[in-house]
């Protein structure tokens, strides 16, 4: 996959080297190893340049991210892939329940890994495989992938300083408080690999907020559907902080193996929000419910509700 760039320097740019330009882009140090590989990866007015010369305004730095090859051990597979919004540097797509991000021993090629890597090779564009905000298994909605390492490296960065927002959409067990913070540490449970819980003693830190947006009644029971954001990115986070103050996820058989009102854990990423990786606009993709939740609630309540 290539991605070309083109710069215009203005004049209170005037002065600075190209480095420093591109820092301030949010490029990487790593990035720019990068680029320096090939006569076209960084040039000024048309003309190879090293990273220390100096811009003046009007000059034109073109930048080319070149990428030749594809994700080793990820076989193109056709899969469901539910296209939010895509341009040049980043797809955003709505992923469905019962789909991995990435390939294990025992699911090797029914991934969103696959899938993206069908979607490319069909188009004959070489494409490595990164993931932006990963989703467990089960778990649904707004995923995205960068397509370049330009934003895949911006985008990171953008994770790691918890500027990219996320909102998920849950159903819950009883009647929350309207809304509230949950801010207990959460740890690895003894004897297992995949289980968390609240550990006051070892855990990490963990903070998440929630707002309730509507109760339904299913048969005798009350279901509450919550909007919720992360302060902080654990394992199974939500479903563990859920649990813990007495209203776990519906159908979440890991922590909650009594309520079988749906088929997979109820929560879905509803709602993206982060600056785009190049052009810096703001963007916020929603996802819209998965068929499962929102049948329950519709079933029960007559009409949708927005969050």
């Amino acid at each position: 996959m290539i991605r070309k760039l083109e710069y215009q320097i203005k004049e209170e740019q005037n002065g600075k080297t190209i480095q420093e330009f591109l820092k301030e882009k949010e490029y990487s140090r790593a990035i720019l190893v990068e680029l320096k590989k090939t006569k076209t990866g960084i040039t000024k007015n048309g003309t190879w340049a090293f990273v220390n010369e100096t811009l003046f305004s009007g000059d034109v730095l073109g930048i080319e991210v070149t990428e030749e090859e594809s994700s080793e051990n990820i076989v193109p597979m056709e899969g469901n892939l539910d296209i939010l919004y895509e341009d040049e540097d980043i797809l955003v797509v709505n992923k469905p329940y019962d789909m991995p991000i990435h390939p294990s021993v025992n699911n090797y090629d029914n991934t969103l890994a696959n899938a993206v890597a069908y979607y490319y090779k069909s188009q004959n564009i070489p494409y490595v495989f990164r993931c932006i905000n990963r989703l467990d298994r089960d778990t649904t909605g707004a995923t995205v992938i960068a397509k370049n390492m330009l934003s895949a490296g911006i985008l990171s960065k953008q994770v790691k300083e918890r500027r990219l927002k996320r909102t998920y959409a849950a159903l819950v067990e009883g009647v929350t408080k309207e809304e509230g913070i949950i801010d207990f540490p959460i740890g690895r449970e003894e004897g297992t690999v995949i289980k968390r819980k609240v550990d006051l003693k070892e855990g990490k830190h963990a903070v998440t907020h929630y707002k309730r947006q509507q109760v339904v009644k299913v048969g005798e029971e009350e279901v509450s559907l919550l909007s919720l954001q992360l302060e902080t990115g654990r394992t199974h986070q939500i479903r563990v902080h859920m649990s813990y103050i007495g209203h776990p996820l519906l159908g979440d058989f890991l922590y909650n193996e009594t309520n079988h009102m749906l088929t997979r854990q109820a929560l879905h990423s509803y709602k993206i929000c982060f600056d785009h990786p190049v052009t810096g606009e703001y963007m916020e993709i929603t996802a819209p419910l998965p068929a499962d939740m929102q049948g329950l609630l519709d079933e029960n309540r007559g009409n949708k509700k927005e969050l």
